[in-house]
């Protein structure tokens, strides 16, 4: 069967809500600052109401096996662009990953973005997810910024 790529729905909320609990859990390794516990990354319910942002599935055989969303977001003054389209909750669970699910959900988005009179696409990814930095660079993706952190809480300034 081949798969749907269609806009969420309310009734996709809590097959959804598992994706993001995947997708939190599969984050948790590379990024410490997580807190313990259930972490809510995004109102999904909101990307599917909002003008601003949409939130894309695909389904086959009746089974969601991606999700990903864009969200125009007003930029820095002294950019070129006014605003840019933020891609996130990017998720296939892992037994369907391999299939080019992602890709259908990026082409969507960008599709939509341009829609939308959107130029610029962003998104973030771990650095230690080579997996994913391949993946988002065979769509067209290059590396643009390193966001850098330190925790000084246990330091002596």
């Amino acid at each position: 069967m081949k798969p749907i790529i269609r806009l969420a729905t309310k009734e996709d909320l809590p097959v959804l809500d598992t994706f993001m609990d995947g997708l939190v859990d599969a984050e948790r390794p590379m990024d410490v600052t997580i807190k313990d516990g259930k972490v809510v990354y995004y109102d999904l319910e909101n990307f599917i109401n909002s003008d601003e942002a949409v939130l894309y599935v695909v389904e086959l055989n009746d089974e969601l096996v991606a999700s990903g969303y864009a969200k125009i977001k007003q930029d820095r003054v002294y950019l070129k662009h006014d605003q840019h389209a933020y891609l996130g909750f990017m998720f296939v669970p892992e037994k369907h990953r391999g299939n080019g699910y992602n890709k259908l959900i990026v082409d969507a988005l960008l599709s939509w973005s341009k829609s939308k009179n959107i130029t610029e696409i962003r998104l973030d990814v771990y650095s230690s997810n080579p997996s994913a930095i391949r993946a988002y660079e065979k769509v067209g993706f290059s590396k643009h910024l390193i966001h850098m952190r330190m925790d000084i809480s246990n330091t002596n300034f």
